[in-house]
C-alpha cells in the first residue's frame, strides 16, 4: 500500500532541502576558496613570508632543502680529523640505543684533537650535512670577532647606527644599541612569539621572511633600553649580518669562506640558508648548513682559544669574551657572545640549536662534542647532562 505523507511533514521536508543545499554550497565555497589559498601559498613560497608560514608551517632540519642557499667552499688544504682509540660515550650499544631512539642523526665526541667517538643515524654519514638552526649565531659572533680584529669593524662599543644609519633615523633611540647588546641579546628589541598557530609574530617574518635586510631595518622596534634584560630575538643577529655586509663589502658567506671556513681546513663545502634568491642575504638566526665534523673542527678552534694548527684565526681575547660567565658588562652569566655558558661547569659553554643541535666545547676535559639530529629527543637538560658526562669521563681519564 502506498505511504501517504502527512502535510506538515511535507512542510517539514521543503524546509530542510533548502538549508541543505545552501550547507553544501557553503562547503563547497570554503573548499574551493581553501584550494585557492593553498595554491597561492604554494606559488608565493619565494615572494611571501605567509605563503611560508601556511605552507611549511613550523620548522624542521628539511629547511636547509627548502630555503636557497650560497655556498661556502671549503679550502684545498682540507683533511680529515685524525681519529683515536674509540671510548664507549656512555655505556656501549645502550648509548647508541639511546642515540637512535631520540631522533638523533650524529654524535661525535672529540678529544685531545682526535675524534674518539663517532656515530651517524636515519641514514646519514660522515658527508651529509646537517643543519645548525641557531647554532649558527655562534658562528655569526665569530665573524664579528674576526672583522673587528682587521680592524672593519671598530668595536662591540659601536653604535648599530654607526653602520645601519637608517634604524636612527627611523627612532633615535636605536642610536644607543651598541653591537654589544645585539650579542648579549640585551638590545631592548621587541620580539614577540606565540605557540598558537599564528603567521604573524616576530618569530615567523625574522625566520620565514623573503627580505630579511627590511625586515631587520623596518620590523625592529624598541621597547626597553638595551643592556638591562636579557631577551632572547632574532633581529640581533639579522642586524650584524648587515653590519658585516656593510664592514667587510662582502657576503656573509664569503667572508666566512675565507676568513674562517678556509683556516679550519673544513673537510667539505658548507651553505648558508637565504631568505630568497631575489633578496639573497643569509638567514643570520639560523640555516648554517655543514658537516658534523666541520662543526666539530670549529668547537676546536674555540677549545684552543681561536688557534688552528698554529695559525691565529680568532683573538684569544675574542674567544674568552665570547664565552665567559661574566654580568659586569651584560645581564645574564649564562650567555655571552652568541654562545650559551655552561654555569654549572665553569669554563665550559656550547652552542645551541633548535631541535637539538649542538657544538659542546669542555676545555678542561680537552673535549669537543657535537650532537645534530631530527629533534630534540630529550630536553635541554638531559643533553646537557650527557655532555657533561661524557666530558667528565673523559677529563677523568686524562688526569
Amino acid at each position: 500500500m502506498r505511504e501517504t505523507i502527512e502535510p506538515a511533514a511535507r512542510g517539514h521536508e521543503r524546509r530542510t532541502r533548502p538549508r541543505r543545499r545552501r550547507l553544501v554550497k557553503a562547503i563547497a565555497v570554503v573548499l574551493v576558496a581553501a584550494l585557492a589559498l593553498y595554491g597561492w601559498a604554494w606559488a608565493s613560497l619565494d615572494r611571501s613570508t605567509i605563503a611560508r608560514a601556511l605552507v611549511w608551517y613550523d620548522s624542521d632540519v628539511g629547511d636547509q632543502y627548502r630555503f636557497p642557499s650560497r655556498l661556502i667552499p671549503a679550502g684545498k688544504d682540507a683533511g680529515p680529523l685524525p681519529s683515536g682509540t674509540e671510548i664507549a660515550a656512555a655505556g656501549g650499544a645502550a648509548f647508541d640505543d639511546f642515540l637512535r631512539e631520540s631522533d638523533t642523526s650524529a654524535f661525535l665526541v672529540v678529544h685531545g684533537d682526535r675524534l674518539v667517538y663517532e656515530r651517524y643515524f636515519g641514514g646519514a654519514d660522515r658527508r651529509t650535512r646537517q643543519t645548525s638552526f641557531s647554532v649558527a649565531k655562534s658562528f655569526v659572533s665569530t665573524l664579528v670577532g674576526i672583522a673587528i680584529a682587521e680592524g672593519r669593524i671598530k668595536s662591540v662599543e659601536d653604535p648599530v647606527t654607526d653602520y645601519l644609519p637608517e634604524l636612527a633615523r627611523r627612532d633615535p633611540r636605536f642610536a644607543r644599541i651598541r653591537l654589544r647588546d645585539l650579542l648579549t641579546m640585551s638590545s631592548g628589541l621587541r620580539f614577540w612569539k606565540t605557540d598558537l598557530p599564528w603567521p604573524w609574530d616576530d618569530d615567523t617574518f625574522t625566520y620565514y621572511g623573503v627580505d630579511l635586510r627590511d625586515v631587520a631595518l623596518n620590523g625592529t622596534r624598541v621597547e626597553r633600553p638595551p643592556g638591562q634584560e636579557w631577551h632572547y630575538t632574532n633581529y640581533n643577529p639579522l642586524l650584524l649580518g648587515m653590519v658585516l655586509e656593510r664592514a667587510t663589502g662582502m657576503t656573509v658567506s664569503a667572508y666566512m669562506s675565507s676568513r674562517l671556513w678556509q683556516p679550519l681546513g673544513a673537510e667539505r663545502d658548507a651553505t648558508w640558508s637565504l631568505d630568497s634568491r631575489r633578496s639573497g642575504f643569509e638567514k643570520m638566526e639560523s640555516g648554517l648548513n655543514a658537516t658534523p665534523v666541520d662543526f666539530a673542527r670549529f668547537g676546536l678552534l674555540f677549545l684552543h682559544d681561536g688557534e688552528w694548527n698554529g695559525r691565529r684565526v680568532v683573538p684569544k681575547a675574542w674567544v674568552e669574551a665570547a664565552t665567559a660567565a661574566d654580568t659586569t658588562t651584560d645581564p645574564a652569566d649564562f650567555y655571552q657572545y652568541f654562545w650559551w655558558v655552561d654555569v654549572e661547569r665553569p669554563g665550559r659553554f656550547y652552542a645551541l640549536g633548535n631541535h637539538g643541535q649542538y657544538i659542546y666545547v669542555a676545555p678542561d676535559a680537552d673535549t669537543v662534542v657535537v650532537r645534530t639530529g631530527g629533534d630534540w629527543g630529550v630536553d635541554n637538560r638531559e643533553w646537557q647532562a650527557t655532555f657533561r658526562g661524557v666530558a667528565d669521563r673523559l677529563a677523568r681519564r686524562s688526569s
